[in-house]
């Protein structure tokens, strides 16, 4: 990690934004991805209770990731419909596969439910990362995967190569890295981590996905 890049990041940020993101004008940003409404939601929406009724698993699921945000447009239908239109065998797998995600395993989980967005072409980062992200804001991470290569680049992020499959051995190892970076900045910078990604995006100068 290049921290002294990091550091000349965070300065530029707080004298723009002093206040990090209690700042007046970042609030006014993040009040547009509600990111602590839908957290908030997500504890009873994907709440261990949930997957004993696979049906109302799958439907929450899909709920979370219509609602953000931080997911396309175009991929939040897809992924609804696939979903629904998925064989017995695939919901029985996909709502086991999230619960250990969620609640278990999630090396296991994360590779149960990656097999079965792969087989409807939808093994995005985005939608095998929501979820995580919401349910523990503050330490899982919601992979963009245009900041994710570019902060990579930028902050000289070693033992990071960003493949557009998911795997689980990336995301642990970003996830990780993360966690180190947000330790080295201001708190205000990371109230969670996705604001914290929004805050190296913007450090990066980046615009649009």
């Amino acid at each position: 990690m290049n921290v002294k890049r990091l550091k000349q990041a965070e300065a530029a940020f707080l004298r723009q934004y002093p206040g990090g993101f209690a700042d007046p004008e970042m609030e006014k940003i993040a009040k547009k991805h509600r990111v602590g409404k839908i957290a908030e939601q997500a504890q009873e929406l994907l709440a261990p209770k949930v997957f004993k009724q696979q049906a109302t698993a799958l439907d929450n699921i899909v709920r979370i990731v219509t609602r953000s945000s931080m997911v396309s447009l175009f991929e939040k239908p897809k992924f609804r419909d696939y979903v629904n239109g998925a064989s017995r065998e695939d919901r029985a797998e996909l709502s086991e596969g999230f619960r250990k995600l969620l609640h278990g395993n999630q090396e296991k989980g994360f590779n149960e439910v990656l097999d079965v967005l792969a087989e409807g072409k939808l093994a995005k980062w985005s939608l095998m990362t929501i979820c995580l992200f919401y349910l523990r804001p503050e330490v899982e991470v919601f992979i963009k995967p245009t900041t994710t290569k570019n902060a990579i680049a930028f902050f000289d992020l070693e033992g990071l190569e960003y493949k557009p499959r998911p795997s689980w051995s990336f995301y642990a190892r970003y996830r990780d890295v993360i966690t180190d970076m947000k330790a080295a900045v201001d708190p205000s910078l990371a109230p969670n981590n996705a604001a914290f990604t929004g805050f190296l995006m913007m450090s990066m100068g980046e615009r649009g996905t």
